[in-house]
C-alpha cells in the first residue's frame, strides 16, 4: 500500500536542518572550550601555587628562620590572586615533619609528609584514594642552606578546586546561548527571505496551469539565481499568454482559409446545378470550382505534409549534387510555374563546384516557398539569391527588396500556422510554409533562418552541409 509523502514548508524544511546543524556544531563548540577552560585553569592554578612555593622558599631563606614557621604575609592569598583556590601550605623538615602549615591540622591527621618527598622539586600529582575525586596536585620546592637541604614547603590542592570554573561556565553559556539566539533569528530571516519569492512563483505557476497568466511577481530581487528565476518564470507566463492568443487567433484563420475555398465550391457548384448560369458561364464556374479545389488541396496537403514532418515519418532522400545545379534547377522549376514574369530572379553562383549533401524534392521546395514569399512581399522587382561558402557548409541566401517584417513578429514567423498582419488578409494560406522549409532544412543535415528584415527588404539563409567524403 503506497503512503503519501508528507510535505514541509521550504522555511521549516530549511530552517529544522540549519537549526540542528548550528546546535551541533555549538555543543561541539561548547565541549571543546569547557575542556580548554578547565585545562587553562588548572594550568594557571597549578603556576599560582608554583609561585606561591617559591616565595615562601624566598622568604624563608632571606629570614632565615626555618623553624619559626610561615611568616604572616603567606595569609594574604589575594595578593598572589589566589581568590579562586585556598591551598593547603606545609613547611617540613628534611625527614618530612610537619612544622607549620596555613591552617590548623586536623585531630588524627598524619604530621609526617615524607611519602611526599623524593629529593625532587616540581608539581606531582597524588590519590589519596581510589576515588578520582580524592586527586590533589603537590608543588614541592626546598629549603637550603649553605647547599644543604634543611627543609620543605609543599603546596597542595585538589583537582575538584583547580578546575573549578563555574563562573566561566556561566559566561561560555550565556555567550553559546546569544550565539544560538542570533544564529537562529539570522537562519529564519535569511531561509523565509529565499523560500518567499521560490512560494510566489508556485503560485504563480499555479495560476498559469489554470490558464490565468496574470500574475503578480517581485521585481526587487537581489538574489542572482532567484532574480533570474523570478524574471524567466515572468517572461515564459507572458510568452505562454502570447503564444495562447496567437494558437486562438491561428486556429480562427485555419478554419477560415479551408471554409472559405469550401464555401466557394458549394456556391459555384449550387449556381451551375440550378440553372442560374448556362452554356460557358457554366463551364467558367466550373473551371473556377475546380481552381478553389486546387487551392484546398495545397493547404490540406501542406497540414498532412506538415504533420509527417513533426513525426519524421516522411524519409528523406539524401545524394550528393553540385550546390550550383541544385540551387539553378530550383529557381528555373520555380520560374516555369509563374503565371506573370513581373519579379526576376537573379542568382550568384559559386565561380567553383561544390559538393553538398541533399536531398533535391525538399530543396525545390524549400526554394518554391521562399521565392513565393518574395514575391508576394514585392509584387514586382527583382530577388537576388546568392551562394556562398563556409569551411564546412554553403549558403544560400534569398533576398527581396520588399517592405520587410514587421520587428515584433520576426519571432514568430517559422512558428506554425502563425500569420502576418500583411498577409493575414491579403494572401490565402495556413501558415505552414516556412515552419515546413525549416523541418525540412533540418532533415537534410541544413537549416533555414533570418538574417535580417527592414524596410528594404528580407533575407532568409538556407545552409546546406558539405560532403566530406572522397
Amino acid at each position: 500500500m503506497f503512503t503519501k509523502n508528507k510535505r514541509v514548508s521550504l522555511l521549516n524544511y530549511w530552517t529544522s536542518r540549519y537549526l540542528l546543524t548550528l546546535f551541533v556544531g555549538l555543543a561541539i563548540i561548547s565541549l571543546i572550550s569547557a575542556a580548554w577552560i578547565r585545562h587553562t585553569a588548572l594550568e594557571n592554578r597549578l603556576e599560582m601555587m608554583e609561585f606561591l612555593a617559591d616565595e615562601t622558599v624566598y622568604r624563608l631563606t632571606d629570614v632565615n628562620e626555618p623553624g619559626n614557621g610561615i611568616p604572616g604575609f603567606i595569609g594574604k592569598r589575594e595578593r598572589f590572586s589566589m581568590k579562586d583556590i585556598d591551598p593547603i601550605l606545609y613547611l617540613v623538615d628534611a625527614e618530612g615533619n610537619v612544622l607549620s602549615s596555613n591552617r590548623p591540622m586536623p585531630p588524627g591527621s598524619n604530621k609526617n609528609l615524607e611519602s611526599l618527598l623524593d629529593g625532587t622539586e616540581g608539581t606531582t600529582k597524588i590519590k589519596v584514594d581510589d576515588n578520582d575525586a580524592s586527586i590533589q596536585y603537590v608543588v614541592k620546592k626546598k629549603i637550603e642552606k649553605d647547599d644543604v637541604i634543611i627543609g620543605w614547603v609543599l603546596v597542595l590542592e585538589s583537582k575538584k578546586n583547580l578546575t573549578k570554573v563555574d563562573q566561566e561556565y556561566g559566561q561560555l553559556a550565556l555567550l553559546i546561548g546569544t550565539l544560538a539566539i542570533l544564529g537562529w533569528g539570522a537562519i529564519y530571516f535569511l531561509s523565509k527571505r529565499l523560500a518567499r519569492p521560490i512560494k510566489q512563483v508556485a503560485i504563480a505557476a499555479r495560476q498559469v496551469q489554470e490558464s490565468n497568466y496574470e500574475i503578480d511577481l517581485p521585481e526587487t530581487i537581489k538574489e542572482e539565481e532567484v532574480y533570474e528565476l523570478v524574471t524567466s518564470f515572468r517572461d515564459m507566463a507572458t510568452k505562454l499568454q502570447l503564444l495562447e492568443k496567437t494558437r486562438t487567433e491561428l486556429l480562427a484563420g485555419v478554419t477560415h482559409e479551408l471554409k472559405t475555398p469550401v464555401t466557394s465550391i458549394s456556391g459555384l457548384l449550387q449556381a451551375v446545378r440550378d440553372g442560374v448560369v448556362t452554356g460557358d458561364d457554366a463551364k467558367e464556374f466550373v473551371q473556377m470550382a475546380l481552381v478553389e479545389t486546387t487551392k484546398m488541396k495545397t493547404m490540406v496537403g501542406d497540414l498532412l505534409a506538415f504533420n509527417s514532418f513533426a513525426v519524421d515519418a516522411i524519409p528523406v532522400n539524401l545524394v550528393i549534387t553540385d550546390v550550383n545545379s541544385l540551387v539553378r534547377d530550383a529557381v528555373t522549376h520555380w520560374e516555369v510555374m509563374q503565371d506573370e514574369d513581373t519579379v526576376k530572379v537573379q542568382v550568384n553562383l559559386l565561380d567553383a563546384s561544390v559538393k553538398v549533401q541533399a536531398d533535391v524534392v525538399r530543396m525545390q521546395q524549400i526554394m518554391t516557398n521562399l521565392l513565393t514569399n518574395a514575391k508576394q512581399a514585392m509584387q514586382e522587382g527583382t530577388i537576388i539569391v546568392t551562394l556562398a561558402q563556409t569551411a564546412n557548409n554553403v549558403v544560400v541566401w534569398v533576398k527581396d527588396t520588399g517592405c520587410g517584417i514587421p520587428e515584433a513578429e520576426q519571432a514568430f514567423i517559422f512558428e506554425r500556422f502563425y500569420r502576418g498582419e500583411n498577409k493575414k488578409y491579403t494572401v490565402r494560406g495556413l501558415g505552414l510554409g516556412l515552419a515546413l522549409s525549416k523541418m525540412m532544412a533540418q532533415s537534410i543535415g541544413g537549416d533555414l533562418r533570418l538574417v535580417e528584415s527592414n524596410s528594404t527588404g528580407t533575407c532568409f539563409e538556407i545552409k546546406l552541409l558539405k560532403n566530406t567524403t572522397l
